[in-house]
């Protein structure tokens, strides 16, 4: 678990920009938009909503029950798409760029 103190530390850097922008939601989405089967959720969460409800828990969890963390997935690319019009997202797509390097 030592060894993904510094992937822990970027979740929580990516859930306090989050917060900052505002877009930290208290309601959770239905469970059949979380049950999407596409990648992101596309069809059903917007991408804040990805990483709020499926994301962020997912990968917790997986290093709290010391479970191997996929590797290698790159995430910046959609987000950066998603949130192109929105320069008020970059400093969020910036610690998502650091995720997707600590994984490689």
């Amino acid at each position: 678990m030592k060894q993904d103190i510094p992937l822990l530390a970027l979740l929580d850097e990516l859930e306090l920009q989050m917060r900052t922008l505002g877009c930290w939601q208290h309601e959770m989405p239905s469970s059949q938009a979380l049950a999407s089967i596409e990648p992101f959720a596309i069809d059903t969460l917007e991408p804040q909503q990805w990483l709020q409800w499926v994301f962020l828990p997912k990968i917790r969890a997986m290093i709290n029950a010391q479970q191997p963390l996929p590797s290698g997935f790159s995430m910046a690319a959609y987000f950066e798409q998603s949130w192109q019009q929105q320069a008020q997202f970059s400093a969020l797509i910036a610690v998502i760029r650091r995720i997707d390097q600590e994984v490689a």
